[in-house]
């Protein structure tokens, strides 16, 4: 674990890790916890909450906690964040992940569908961070971290709801950034490409069915899109995330930046 003089430390940090019972949130609640931070696993399942609560790296001077809410319900998110930070002080880095959107195309969705994807990632976000920023101006010291896709820089077909809600949370965060900069604030944007996560795996399924091929047949065009060769893994997603909440990226803010082994950098 890393001492509190350390530029990566987050000894003395609280974060609040949404979507954190799997796949890439519980990937970065891990390294929170690791660089010495207490975290707060939001999710809306209690005993994904509990399972990954005992997984956290623990020193003495941390403490781990969860949070049982539902993203789709903004204003329960309002109410649970505002009482968590009455009640435990100020929250140091927000990571704001949840579920992405159902896939298919842009034109065959409902307008609800939309409406629904932009509450769930924009408006809660919105809501978390107004929650969570008054603590962050008082302590000096606030990272806000959103994990959206790479469709930010490049739509992915099949995906179409989610290719628009999440291009909203990257320029959202982008206003933000350069509000909160000020106050010793900085909101960042990672961009994973695919990685091994439930959700890909969903997505690799619908292909598959859609095309009549096998899942493995999808997954290999994948990996021939992907410079590095492989799919990634959550832990690397974490990594970033932990270096953006460190004191160590202080001057990095206003940032959508892929984690998708040079996938994007073919495709522009």
């Amino acid at each position: 674990m890393s001492s509190s003089n350390d530029s990566s430390s987050l000894s003395g940090k609280q974060a609040l890790v949404g979507g954190s019972t799997q796949g890439i949130g519980r990937a970065c609640a891990i390294a929170f916890a690791r660089a010495g931070a207490s975290v707060t696993l939001v999710g809306r399942n209690a005993d994904g909450l509990a399972k990954v609560l005992g997984e956290l790296p623990r020193s003495a001077a941390q403490t781990h906690r969860t949070l049982c809410v539902d993203y789709g319900d903004w204003r329960a998110v309002q109410v649970a964040v505002d009482a968590h930070v009455a009640a435990h002080g100020a929250v140091h880095i927000v990571l704001h992940n949840t579920g992405g959107p159902a896939p298919g195309a842009a034109i065959d969705a409902k307008p609800e569908d939309f409406a629904k994807g932009f509450e769930l990632h924009v408006l809660t976000g919105q809501a978390i961070v107004r929650s969570c920023a008054p603590g962050m101006r008082e302590a000096g010291y606030g990272r806000i971290i959103n994990i959206t896709s790479t469709s930010v820089i490049t739509p992915i077909r099949g995906l179409g709801v989610s290719n628009s809600v999440r291009a909203a949370v990257a320029n959202w965060a982008r206003s933000l950034a350069g509000e909160l900069a000020p106050f010793g604030i900085t909101v960042n944007t990672i961009l994973p490409g695919f990685t091994k996560t439930a959700r890909l795996e969903a997505i690799f399924k619908g292909r598959a069915t859609r095309s009549g091929s096998t899942v493995d047949e999808v997954e290999r065009a994948a990996i021939a899109t992907i410079p590095a060769g492989r799919l990634g893994d959550a832990g690397e997603i974490g990594s970033v995330a932990a270096f953006l909440a460190s004191p160590a990226a202080s001057y990095v803010t206003g940032v959508n930046l892929p984690v998708d082994g040079g996938r994007t950098v073919m495709q522009t």
